[in-house]
């Protein structure tokens, strides 16, 4: 493929291999194409992506589940047909306004709504955070959405930096803790001086402690309401897993204590946001109130986790790495819904 810039921050370039879809469902509607490069408008850049990371928000996009989703995505159709929202890259071309990063940087952040799976995705400049040279670009692209999420889960259920504040180390439970925003919430609770119990599966309990849990259980085994965990016993709740019941999980968590309700299980066409819903309603005047987390973009708190891991205090867990060529085989793991960690897909 051939790359010609012409002007300050404009590329042409041939078709680009992309893996698309032209309408929803499952692995069988993604395949690899060529298509246009897309083109940078005002405020964006045009990037080539180094590493995509997968999300399991990424294998919702491709099913377009729940229905409701469709309203904002395409009706009959996803609008961006090309999977990957989370990306290391380097920037090759700026739209108009774009101040603050030029051709060759190498930077990091969430793409709205996917184009990662392919040679050259936009991005709003806004979401963007400079990668370090020290930074692996496959453990970079799992930082935006997963580290995100956790680091906003945290900051919902009220755990705060025991050490900074003075205060006593919180105990925090996470549900869900073996999954990408799982093994961040983990270390970023532990960072926090927090103790953390977590549940997982069985195989991934050596990997969660090792993260920073204090004690780990089976799910399979112990579940809310399990004497293993008791009532009244913690600080905060973060529930990732989305699939007990809610008064349960408000019954773990001490007077003054919170439960942030991340995701949840549900119908095809509301998903989890009846769940959410039933979160707000059931705190109305509760001392253990549920928190239902709607996490967005936020570059500062990227930059907070760059400089984590930059330091070795953030250790991102890269279950695998998938060539550009395999992104297939990926997303098919992701909608596996076993992955312990993240699954990268690497760029050509």
């Amino acid at each position: 493929m051939s790359e010609t810039l012409h002007g300050p921050g404009a590329l042409r370039t041939d078709p680009m291999p992309a893996w698309t879809q032209h309408h929803y469902g499952g692995i069988e509607t993604v395949a690899l194409a060529n298509i246009d490069v897309p083109v940078p408008r005002r405020g964006q850049v045009l990037l080539r992506p180094r590493a995509t990371a997968l999300n399991n928000g990424d294998i919702r996009l491709m099913r377009g589940e729940p229905l409701l989703v469709r309203l904002a995505f395409g009706l009959h159709r996803p609008r961006q047909s090309v999977r990957g929202m989370d990306a290391a890259a380097t920037v090759v071309a700026l739209g108009e306004g774009v101040t603050g990063l030029a051709v060759g940087d190498e930077v990091m952040g969430e793409l709205p709504g996917g184009g990662g799976l392919a040679r050259y995705a936009v991005c709003p400049a806004a979401r963007l955070v400079r990668r370090p040279p020290g930074l692996d670009p496959a453990v970079a692209a799992t930082l935006p959405i997963a580290g995100g999420t956790a680091w906003q889960a945290l900051e919902l259920g009220g755990v705060t930096d025991a050490a900074a504040t003075g205060g006593s180390p919180q105990r925090v439970l996470v549900i869900g803790a073996s999954g990408g925003v799982g093994t961040f919430a983990v270390q970023l609770a532990a960072e926090r001086g927090a103790e953390v119990w977590a549940l997982c599966g069985e195989r991934n309990r050596g990997l969660v402690e090792s993260l920073g849990a204090a004690r780990s259980f089976d799910y399979n085994a112990v579940q809310p309401g399990s004497p293993e965990l008791g009532e009244g016993r913690f600080d905060a709740v973060l529930d990732i897993a989305g699939t007990a019941p809610l008064r349960m999980l408000r019954r773990l968590a001490r007077v003054g204590g919170r439960v942030v309700v991340v995701s949840g299980e549900g119908g095809r066409v509301w998903g989890p946001i009846g769940r959410l819903a039933a979160a707000s309603v059931l705190s109305i005047g509760s001392k253990r109130p549920l928190r239902p987390l709607a996490a967005v973009a936020k570059p500062d708190v990227l930059a907070e986790l760059v400089g984590l891991a930059v330091d070795g205090r953030l250790r991102p867990v890269v279950e695998r790495r998938f060539p550009f060529a395999e992104a297939d085989a990926a997303l098919a793991r992701v909608a596996d819904g076993h992955v312990a960690g993240k699954v990268v897909v690497l760029a050509e």
